[in-house]
């Protein structure tokens, strides 16, 4: 499968966004002094001389890719309002966890939108001027998101504007909406016109703020004055600084660092974002947004002109959101969503859906490394796309003195690593994740060996045991042949303990030189049983004490008080409605759910099934009198059926919530009480749910109903 030029050039603006962002945010919060001392010029990552990991969760990718959602949520409407892109927020924002800087009410932006949301102010007036001030709602913030909507509309600037507009005015006005508007414009009509002065006067003719158009005319003089881009930052400084506007990251400066980059690089992608970068303020936002633009105006050889900044990202990235599953991602997957959209919104038929891993796109590995076992030796291995070198697309593994004592790996992350990627006086978040892959799923694969001579292979899973170790489990080995080969291996039972990754081991009795392709690798649907016991069977150093453990670590809790309980299994409490703890992701479609649940003293509790974000989901929920199936959409909850219950607090019930097709129901002690049919949502994760109050839970439990 090849893809279309258009298709190939989201892909570049998604990268190029990734590689800008990650270029910047190991000095986000430097100076500009202090960048100039320590690099002079940011050539090319550095993390790691600044003693940081190179793939974060940032609030610049995060936001982008979450809130862009919207579409496909609300059946990618052309019509998409202000109002539904505030709801999606709400849906997928764990507060003072994901997605944002929460540094509080008036004096983060973005934080002050969602308390306004979260109070029942609908946007636009939730990003308001007149609500919010101008301080506020004139940052940067209302660009720093806009690349997916303009992604999404190639060479159609009207969509892309109007998108971008009402995105950005849940939490911004003004000259801030305004000006992310302008680069949307830019963005879209850059899938056909490369000339950069082009593209800033057709988007001017499309945007009326006279202050805007007269500040990007006062730049483009500077910039035609001199070859120096520092000179034109110190003419920034000086008139536009930060210290010339209110707030603590004013959209004009950063606006204009934007477009210096553009025009002063001209067509080199590396020496643009290495200008946004080395100016100085929001780096990793500039940098991010030069990147996705210049990644769509110059393309994949645009950014393979430079140093190769894709192997060290090798697509890989964090879209951290209440929905865990789809938080691991990679530069492939979230293209995909927005060609999705960008069909949809064009009238297109949608395209056919692909393997997880499919490895479609030019020079894609999709988060697939080298591999390297402490325990082992590796053989002279590399990793490439075979449609670097010929029409055909899979991810290569070659090797060379491939030989008894050694091995050829690739492996792929499905969950976060323990080592915090926080650090504290930072804007680096943690990385909140559910697995993205469980145990008792099967995971299939095609490779394909073209030489005659052949070597054995072995699927891996990594997995977090008790005691936090990783510990390696692997597939019976597979004797390759020459041609095609169907692999698949059932997981094995992990007792409740999160998938760390995913690999690929190859191994021989005599000397090989060769390679092997994976054209294809992918899982689908619910485990057939995933299992969690009591806590002290998952972690038998847990004491009464004990807040937080790993296989904690794999639900996305909104709940304020998500534990493990030393007696039970979970210990669970939420002072208002609401509060929703999930696991599992988007692919888990029939299933049922199951726990024993104590109720303590809440105003409704139970468990929730096809989770897609906290107020997207079924649930089954335990009254004083009464137990119901209902439905949450976007905070209006369904009652879907229910019948009356003398729930007894302190005594245990076993509850299973079963969800087959459109058909749900409930058991409760093996009795079966209630059923419905709904077909709006058809999969998603699984979890509990507290409105007011508390339960303790011992055991859960999803299987795959077939």
């Amino acid at each position: 499968m090849s893809v279309s030029k258009y298709e190939e050039q989201i892909y570049a603006g998604v990268l190029g966004k990734l590689i800008g962002v990650y270029l910047g945010r190991p000095i986000e919060g430097w100076t500009y002094e202090q960048i100039r001392d320590s690099f002079q010029d940011v050539n090319y990552f550095v993390n790691k001389k600044v003693g940081v990991p190179l793939i974060v969760p940032d609030d610049d990718i995060s936001g982008t890719f979450v809130f862009f959602r919207s579409l496909e949520d609300n059946g990618y409407a052309a019509d998409l309002s202000a109002a539904q892109i505030g709801d999606t927020w709400l849906n997928y924002i764990i507060e003072n966890k994901t997605v944002l800087w929460w540094g509080g009410l008036f004096r983060s932006t973005e934080h002050t939108a969602y308390l306004r949301l979260k109070n029942g102010i609908n946007a636009p007036e939730s990003g308001s001027s007149q609500l919010n001030g101008r301080s506020i709602s004139e940052q940067i913030g209302a660009q720093i998101f806009i690349d997916a909507w303009a992604l999404a509309s190639p060479n159609r600037p009207e969509q892309a504007m109007r998108l971008a507009r009402r995105a950005a005015s849940v939490s911004h006005d003004g000259i801030a909406v305004d000006a992310a508007c302008l680069l949307a414009c830019m963005e879209s009509l850059a899938f056909a016109e490369r000339d950069i002065h082009k593209l800033i006067d057709n988007g001017l003719s499309h945007i009326d703020n006279p202050q805007l158009a007269l500040l990007i005319e006062e730049l483009r003089q500077q910039c035609a004055q001199t070859d120096d881009w520092r000179t034109v930052r110190e003419w920034i400084a000086a008139n536009h600084g930060y210290d010339q506007y209110p707030g603590s990251c004013p959209m004009v400066t950063n606006h204009l660092v934007v477009l210096m980059a553009l025009i002063m690089a001209g067509d080199d992608f590396h020496r643009s974002i290495m200008i946004a970068a080395s100016a100085g303020w929001d780096t990793d936002c500039n940098a991010g947004n030069v990147g996705c633009l210049n990644g769509i105006r110059l393309g994949l050889a645009g950014i393979a002109q430079g140093p190769d900044f894709r192997k060290a990202v090798s697509d890989r990235m964090y879209v951290v959101s209440a929905d865990g599953g789809s938080c691991i991602t990679d530069a492939v997957n979230e293209t995909r969503k927005i060609v999705r959209a960008a069909r949809a919104l064009a009238g297109e038929p949608l395209p056919p859906e692909l393997s997880r891993f499919a490895f479609e796109y030019p020079g894609s590995t999709q988060g697939f490394m080298i591999y390297d076992d402490p325990l082992g030796e590796q053989a002279a291995t590399s990793i490439y796309n075979l449609n670097e070198i010929e029409h055909e697309n899979g991810l290569v593994i070659a090797y060379r003195h491939l030989a008894k004592g050694n091995y050829a790996a690739a492996a792929v992350d499905t969950f976060v690593e323990l080592e915090s990627r926080g650090k504290e006086g930072t804007s680096y978040f943690e990385v909140l994740a559910s697995p993205a892959l469980y145990a008792t799923q099967t995971v299939r694969a095609d490779v394909e060996c073209r030489e005659a001579r052949t070597p054995q292979l072995k699927l891996f899973i990594e997995v977090y045991g008790q005691d936090d170790v990783l510990k390696k489990y692997e597939s019976t080995v597979f004797q390759l042949k020459q041609g095609m080969n169907a692999l698949s291996w059932e997981l094995p039972d992990t007792a409740g303990q999160a998938i760390f990754r995913l690999g690929i081991e190859l191994i021989s009795e005599e000397r090989l030189d060769g390679a092997v392709i994976v054209k294809n690798l992918d899982w689908s649907g619910a485990p057939r049983r995933f299992e969690m016991k009591k806590a002290v069977d998952l972690t038998p150093s847990l004491t009464p004490w004990t807040t937080n453990t790993t296989w904690m670590k794999a639900f996305m809790s909104s709940i304020e008080n998500f534990n493990p309980d030393f007696a039970e299994t979970f210990s669970i409490s939420h002072p208002a409605a609401n509060g929703v703890a999930t696991i599992g992701s988007i692919e888990w479609d029939d299933y049922a759910v199951s726990s024993q649940l104590i109720f303590t003293n809440q105003q409704s509790a139970g468990l929730v099934a096809r989770a897609k974000g906290h107020r997207r989901y079924y649930a089954v929920l335990f009254a004083r009198d009464r137990v119901a199936i209902c439905k949450n959409k976007d905070g209006l909850f369904t009652e879907l059926a229910a019948a009356p219950f003398d729930l007894q607090l302190d005594m245990r019930y076993d509850v299973s919530f079963q969800l087959k097709g459109e058909r749900l129901s409930v058991t409760v002690d093996r009795q079966t009480l209630l059923f419905a049919e709904d077909g709006e949502y058809s999969s998603g994760g699984a979890g509990f749910i507290v409105q007011s109050g508390a339960i303790l839970a011992n055991g859960f439990k999803v299987e795959a109903i077939v």
